[in-house]
């Protein structure tokens, strides 16, 4: 600064006592702006590393036509158009026109390092460096030509000043770009950028390696649960390196050097991928189809909106104005965010400080887009790599809470549901202890009349023989004879009569009453948990996909497969599937026609279920079908339970989606 503060002192000395009729005439023939007249060579010196090439010390030319050549520009009518970088936009604003700069650097003294030329923006597409001193280091290079064309391959564009001891040299850059990009720039020697690339390419380098990490922890958890929120989010964090590798240019240096077009389309196409993945993951994250179903229909509809429209501008109009865009659609999540977490959802919270973070970042790159650089610093150009490290981290952690919560829910649910099953199972102990009181008293039954018709049956033949001994008397005794047929007659009638009830005990010794079976089984709930243990008896299986693993659906007791999200309803694929009347009296109408081998009338069903003749005829029908069918089935066994013909899956039935 000392020598900057010299040189003005002397300028100003020679000017102030100039002659008159030079004034005169410098005024005459190359009137200058007073911009134009302020502008100051930067200075370099032994001991300085780096130099912040600050606005005021390189003049601007906006070049409408973009036709101007070097020589046109330093022809004293151009040269006299440059204005001074601060009183000017420090960015390009108008992208049909080509913008030079002119900047000057003097040597004092000894220069004993080679010095640089770094331009921060990786984004500019086409650029050219005019050394007025050494045609021979002339460049054109940008992001429209291949990474060799640059004579350093670097992620930035960097010029090798040549520079001479006490020599002040003029350079000019021309710059184009289709973006508002800046002229942010800066002098290094090789040591500092030495220093610099360890530094940024280690910081980088951890960035990526974070990033990396997170994606492969996430798809191992997403491969080992199928979780689908983990998947939403590998595809984010992927298209965010996608957008970083774009943006500090690490992309195009080591990933498709060759490739300009590609990197073109990554440019462009990167923001937009990010936003349609972060919206993406976003929305499950949040549950926001769940807890704001109508907020939801509008946030899909003004993502898409916004993507078409950034496309549009990206192909096509190249207005500009697409960065802010992005604002409504992030805007509105962060919103969604906020408004989920004052709903009770806990994992929202770490969702809104991960944003904030970026938020801010997003707000340093905003000022540099406006070209206000106030803020501009080496913290605040990286500070949304930071941020994304924080908030990639953050919601891995959230996410990983919020599964947690949703597995302490399941625990509970499992928890309610052992209970649930504990009182089945008493209920079907119960039942079994009742069947085995039945059996018992159906074979003591059996015992006594076993032993009443083997009683009656040797009275008989005791009575046979005496009849056979006393056939030899009937000539001689016809009166006894017809007395001893008549008892005969009245010993068979009373054996037929006892034989006819002993037959119809047996066989109503089998049913249970509609009064004793509504206790067992009291209401419509009670038979579809007994239906729902039987028939997922072995284990749940989708029989849409084959999944095993299933939550509970919206009817009672039915099964939604957590992979392809298929609903089963416990009645499905059994005789109760489309029943018209109470499951109660469905169940009990299948134990009388089963414990009854089929015969069992339908007016009897009537009577007893109290339903129309025609009713219980057309589900006695649908009963047998399904007892013949039971009988073909290899493992069928005679003496079989009723249950085994609950579970008949021939009936075809629509499938079902929560």
């Amino acid at each position: 600064m000392h020598g900057i503060q010299l040189y003005l002192s002397s300028f100003t000395r020679r000017w102030l006592f100039g002659s008159g009729l030079g004034l005169l005439l410098l005024l005459a023939l190359a009137p200058v702006s007073p911009a134009a007249a302020q502008i100051n060579p930067l200075r370099v010196r032994t001991g300085l590393e780096e130099l912040y090439v600050d606005p005021v010390c390189y003049g601007v030319l906006e070049d409408p036509t973009g036709e101007l050549t070097l020589a046109q520009v330093q022809q004293p009518a151009n040269a006299r158009r440059f204005v001074r970088g601060d009183k000017t936009a420090t960015n390009i604003e108008h992208t049909n026109s080509a913008y030079w700069l002119r900047l000057q650097v003097k040597a004092e003294g000894a220069v004993r390092r080679h010095w640089y030329l770094e331009l921060f923006d990786s984004h500019i597409n086409e650029v050219a460096f005019f050394p007025v001193a050494d045609p021979t280091l002339v460049s054109y290079t940008g992001a429209d030509l291949p990474l060799a064309t640059r004579k350093l391959p670097y992620k930035n564009f960097l010029f090798f000043l040549p520079l001479q001891a006490n020599e002040t040299q003029t350079y000019y850059l021309r710059l184009k770009s289709t973006s508002k990009t800046s002229f942010l720039s800066r002098l290094r020697t090789e040591q500092s950028l030495a220093d610099h690339f360890q530094a940024e390419y280690g910081l980088l380098g951890a960035f990526y390696g974070v990033l990396l990490i997170m994606v492969i922890y996430n798809l191992c958890i997403y491969l080992f649960i199928g979780e689908q929120t983990y998947l939403r989010y590998v595809l984010y964090v992927g298209s965010c390196s996608l957008l970083f590798l774009s943006e500090d240019g690490l992309g195009f240096q080591y990933l498709w050097p060759n490739q300009p077009e590609l990197n073109q389309v990554v440019i462009l196409g990167s923001p937009i991928l990010l936003l349609l993945t972060f919206s993406y993951y976003a929305r499950q994250f949040l549950d926001v189809p769940q807890r704001l179903p109508r907020y939801d229909k509008w946030l899909r509809v003004v993502v898409l909106v916004s993507v078409c429209v950034l496309l549009l501008d990206a192909i096509w109009l190249h207005l500009g104005w697409g960065f802010w865009l992005y604002l409504i659609p992030y805007g509105m999540l962060y919103y969604a965010a906020f408004r989920v977490w004052r709903m009770g959802m806990r994992a929202a919270r770490f969702f809104l400080l991960a944003h904030a973070l970026v938020a801010l970042s997003v707000g340093f790159l905003i000022l540099r887009k406006l070209g206000i650089n106030t803020f501009t610093n080496t913290a605040t150009v990286y500070s949304m790599n930071a941020a994304f490290v924080i908030e990639v981290v953050v919601l891995s952690y959230a996410l990983g809470e919020k599964i947690k919560a949703i597995k302490d829910a399941t625990i509970r649910a499992q928890a309610k549901l052992v209970k649930q099953l504990h009182k089945k199972h008493q209920a079907q102990d119960r039942l079994v202890e009742q069947l085995r009181q039945n059996q018992e008293l159906k074979d003591q039954l059996n015992t006594e009349l076993e032993g009443e018709v083997a009683r009656r049956t040797e009275e008989l033949r005791r009575q046979s023989d005496t009849i056979s001994a006393q056939n030899r008397e009937l000539l001689q005794a016809n009166g006894l004879l017809a007395l001893q047929s008549a008892a005969i007659e009245k010993l068979n009638t009373d054996l037929q009569r006892d034989l006819h009830q002993s037959q119809t005990a047996r066989v109503l010794s089998k049913e249970v009453d509609f009064g004793e079976f509504s206790r067992i089984y009291p209401d419509k709930e009670a038979c579809l948990v007994y239906l729902a243990d039987l028939k997922w008896a072995r284990g749940y299986h989708c029989r849409k996909c084959g999944h095993e693993k299933f939550c509970d659906g919206r009817e009672p007791y039915s099964r939604r497969c957590t992979r392809c999200r298929y609903v089963e309803s416990a009645t499905a694929y059994t005789l109760f599937q489309k029943c018209k009347f109470s499951i109660v009296k469905a169940l009990y109408a299948v134990f009388l026609i089963h414990t009854h081998k089929g015969n069992y009338s339908s007016q009897e069903l009537s009577r007893v279920l109290d339903l129309r003749q025609a009713t219980c005829w057309s589900f006695q029908q649908k009963v047998l079908d399904a007892m013949q069918r039971r009988r073909q089935v290899p493992d069928y066994d005679v003496n079989e339970g009723w249950t085994h013909v609950l579970l008949d899956d021939s009936v075809p039935v629509e499938e079902e989606q929560d």
